[in-house]
């Protein structure tokens, strides 16, 4: 794993102090039992809902509410060129949290702040306090990182148990699959306009859920594409997963009356078989419910009476549900 590093030593106390700037390490706290352990989180940790009540360390410096994917990317395109942050650590309240360890990511910089950032920010503190870094570009990095967050905290067992149901739950979609003799195109794409390419885990999800990933590489960056990308790719399916939006929010934008909305009218009428997910839940994020994708893409890929789609994650896109303007 090219990732990961921890810097300095958690304080030895009974209760550690934990600060986690990335949403999916802040799922994973909650599942080894630790989060009354939580004193700050990022403004995008989400789930389980409960931890919204933590202090919110980082503040996003492009607004992506009630706007679109098309200025969300210009915007961040700008700041980006210009050399500026997007985003901004709230030092003050990151002093009063006083971690003794903090969860952190160096994979994406439009995502959260980088290390840099906290580094520069950590010379204020009273303490050196610990620094975990993820960088996981697959699902069983994922995993991995699972077990190296659960010995930062001292939570060794909770961990390996918590890998180790994530690991069979896998090989429980693979058996399933092993009869399966066609493996359906896919292309996923994760940003509506301009389109993206998905990703990292996203290409090994599809591969784990029975399918043949025909945009886009495991372990390697999502990318910029076109529509001519996708028809000269040839899918039989395509999954919609914008980065951190939710099936509804994928809707309400597809529904604007204009030039998307007549692409992807357009895009709908050439592939029947196309899905919006809920990617902000079960792709965008390296956590533990990226095993949730998989068998959500399972599930989509080669459904079977035993293992219904579920309507909450996923719903197949009907011209009827592209029609009208809905407001964001």
């Amino acid at each position: 794993m090219r990732c990961a590093h921890a810097y300095g030593r958690p304080r030895l106390s009974t209760t550690m102090r934990i600060c986690s700037l990335i949403p999916g390490a802040t799922e994973v706290i909650a599942a080894l039992g630790l989060e009354d352990q939580l004193v700050g989180i990022s403004h995008e940790c989400d789930f389980p809902p409960s931890v919204r009540q933590i202090p919110v360390m980082i503040e996003p410096l492009v607004k992506t509410e009630h706007t679109t994917s098309s200025n969300i990317d210009q915007r961040v395109k700008e700041l980006v060129t210009t050399g500026h942050q997007l985003y901004q650590l709230r030092e003050e309240a990151f002093q009063q949290a006083r971690p003794d360890l903090i969860l952190t990511q160096d994979l994406c910089h439009v995502c959260s702040v980088t290390p840099d950032q906290l580094t520069r920010a950590m010379h204020s503190l009273q303490h050196h306090p610990a620094m975990l870094i993820l960088s996981p570009t697959t699902v069983q990095d994922v995993i991995h990182d699972i077990e190296r967050i659960a010995r930062a905290v001292g939570s060794v067992p909770n961990g390996e148990t918590l890998a180790a149901n994530l690991r069979d739950r896998l090989d429980r979609v693979r058996l399933r699959l092993k009869k399966e003799t066609v493996r359906p195109r896919v292309v996923c794409l994760e940003w509506l306009d301009p389109l993206y390419v998905a990703g990292h885990w996203v290409p090994e999800m599809v591969d784990l859920a029975g399918g043949h990933n025909v945009l886009g590489s495991k372990d390697r960056p999502s990318y910029q594409t076109t529509w001519d990308d996708v028809v000269t790719a040839q899918p039989d399916v395509v999954i919609v997963m914008p980065c951190g939006y939710s099936v509804d929010r994928t809707l309400n934008e597809l529904r604007q009356v204009g030039p998307v909305q007549t692409a992807w009218q357009c895009a709908q009428r050439s592939w029947s078989d196309m899905y919006i997910v809920d990617a902000g839940s079960y792709f965008s994020r390296p956590g533990p419910r990226l095993v949730d994708g998989v068998e959500l893409l399972a599930a989509i890929l080669h459904p079977d009476r035993d293992h219904p789609l579920d309507h909450a994650q996923a719903i197949k896109l009907e011209p009827s549900l592209l029609a009208g303007d809905s407001a964001l």
